[in-house]
């Protein structure tokens, strides 16, 4: 009797708790309850009353909403899949360390949620160790843009797959990356990450064979692996060290130089890099040759400035020659310095637009016949040239020197001969002298050229001593190159000295005392008159010399010479015919 009376006063318990969370209850929920505490074996349809996101501090709230795929007014079915969805989708961004979905109120058939998250930290800073402080330098600029990411395992991985590769290309294959996480006592939620990286020592290679090869020997396969080399006695030249990025560029190259012999087929099947032991690899590329293949008969269209037979002269190539696209493409497009190439034939007649595109039209046997489709565009005419980063130097000066003048044709050889005479004055850096070509009009054929310059220093100072004959020998020396006489008496314009004309001004003195001196001074115009390259140079000197080391001045022995002299230079500059 008990027990039943046990077992009713359970069931009217159990039945007032889910009174507690069905529908027809208006009752408010004193906190969020967990979705799990609905009834499983009865879930119901509920209509999003509202939903709000707790715990979020660097995300944005609307975000989250937009992740979680709920939203108000939706018909959701509760509990079952749609709760454990919104938190697999939530998790799935990896940016989060907990997520939970709870209840806040239920009115009738209307459900209102909240979704509770709690961030993965976010990294403040790395604490990187063992290597050198330029190596953690150039390892701390790769990884630059890790602070403030969340730390979780993609992070780690990444920072991880960053710092080997960036030893691997060193040659340290060996290389290991131990991080380690803690907190930072002066931002909540943040970690410190210590990174300990340990170099190992380089990796060399041991080994390089190849398979596959027939025409080409061994011994001149591996010449083509110039980065890639054995570790040999007589191995010199060339790194003997692995490095993934030289590796890379190796095979490239060693597939350009077998097509450049006639193998227009060769290519790297594949390729293994395997540990010999700790400190080598051996490296196995297996090839295809394919067969050799030559010149067969080659034609021109769409060209009507020169001939067939004289572009034939002008290609050098002919019927029979071993194929060679590399050697074709230089032929027809040149390269750092060519002038006797097909494009400078047609760039030094004012043809800027020129273009040749060669087409294997029959590949028979061993033998491949081309057509040079021509494309020749108008003949350009210079219609302004500019020159721009002279900021000390006046336009005069490099204007004077330009062989490219408004009204000529176009000509790249003209523009290489101006490019090479603003280096030689001296007062810009030749290396980065640029010209360029701009505004270039086909309707009217006109372009315009820029030189872009960079000035440099090129004032010197020389200042020497020494000790001979038992007296101290000392040379003082200044030289200006870009001097301005114009400008003498414009005080501004002292920069020490006025500078900007091209001028050069230079004093030197030598003395030893009582003994010797010599001073000497020159000056030189190489534009006198400022319209024709005339070259003007005055100099005078002064030298004096005394036997005041031996003899007092009163003694009848006592000798002294002095000579001046002045002299001055007149030249014109010839051009070759």
């Amino acid at each position: 009797m008990n027990k039943f009376i046990f077992a009713i006063l359970l069931s009217v318990m159990s039945t007032v708790a889910m009174a507690q969370i069905t529908p027809q209850s208006r009752s408010f929920s004193p906190r969020p309850i967990p979705i799990d505490s609905l009834n499983y074996m009865n879930p119901k349809d509920y209509i999003i009353g509202g939903i709000t996101i707790t715990g979020s501090k660097n995300l944005d709230k609307d975000v989250l909403l937009t992740i979680s795929k709920l939203n108000k007014g939706d018909k959701i079915n509760l509990p079952g899949e749609a709760n454990a969805k919104v938190i697999k989708d939530m998790y799935q961004q990896n940016i989060f360390d907990d997520v939970q979905l709870y209840v806040t109120k239920i009115e009738l058939d209307t459900i209102y949620l909240e979704i509770a998250v709690k961030e993965l930290p976010r990294l403040s800073r790395m604490h990187i160790s063992g290597i050198r402080k330029g190596e953690i330098e150039d390892v701390q600029k790769k990884l630059s843009d890790k602070t403030g990411k969340i730390v979780n395992q993609n992070l780690l991985s990444t920072t991880t797959a960053i710092i080997k590769k960036h030893f691997n290309e060193k040659g340290f294959l060996n290389a290991t990356v131990t991080i380690r996480e803690r907190e930072d006592p002066g931002d909540a939620n943040s970690l410190i990450l210590d990174v300990a990286v340990d170099k190992k020592q380089k990796v060399m290679i041991n080994q390089v064979v190849f398979e596959g090869n027939k025409a080409f020997s061994e011994k001149k396969l591996k010449k083509y692996l110039s980065k890639t080399r054995e570790r040999k006695w007589y191995n010199v030249f060339g790194s003997r060290k692995f490095k993934d990025d030289k590796y890379t560029e190796d095979k490239q190259n060693l597939v350009e130089k077998m097509q450049a012999k006639g193998y227009r087929d060769a290519e790297i099947v594949s390729d293994t890099v395997t540990k010999h032991d700790d400190l080598t690899v051996n490296v196995k590329i297996k090839i295809y040759e394919g067969p050799k293949y030559y010149f067969g008969n080659i034609k021109f269209s769409g060209n009507s400035r020169y001939p067939d037979e004289s572009l034939r002269k002008i290609l050098k190539i002919k019927k029979g020659d071993v194929f060679s696209e590399e050697v074709l493409n230089k032929r027809l497009s040149g390269g750092e310095g060519s002038t006797d190439d097909l494009s400078s034939y047609y760039l030094n007649d004012g043809y800027l637009t020129y273009q040749a595109d060669p087409q294997q039209t029959r590949i028979y046997n061993d033998t491949v016949d081309l057509d040079i489709k021509m494309f020749e565009g108008p003949q350009f005419t210079i219609n302004r040239v500019t020159v721009k980063g002279n900021d000390v130097t006046n336009d005069k000066v490099v204007y004077r020197t330009l062989e490219t003048l408004p009204g000529q044709k176009f000509n790249k050889a003209l523009l290489i001969q101006t490019t090479r005479d603003i280096g030689q004055l001296g007062n810009f850096d030749d290396q980065k002298t640029e010209p360029k070509p701009i505004n270039v009009n086909p309707q009217d054929g006109t372009v315009d050229i820029l030189y872009n310059v960079v000035e440099k220093p090129s004032d010197q100072v020389e200042l020497s001593g020494g000790f001979g004959g038992g007296q101290l020998i000392g040379t003082l020396g200044l030289t200006f190159n870009n001097f301005s006489l114009r400008n003498i008496f414009h005080w501004k314009e002292y920069k020490p000295l006025p500078k900007g004309d091209g001028q050069k001004l230079s004093i030197r003195g030598q003395s030893s005392g009582r003994t010797y001196t010599n001073y000497s001074f020159t000056f030189t115009e190489p534009w006198l008159g400022g319209k024709k390259p005339i070259y003007f140079s005055v100099s005078a000197y002064t030298q004096g010399s005394s036997t005041g080391q031996y003899y007092a001045t009163t003694d009848p022995n006592y000798n002294n010479l002095r000579i001046n002299g002045i002299g001055v230079t007149l030249g014109k500059k010839t051009k070759m015919a």
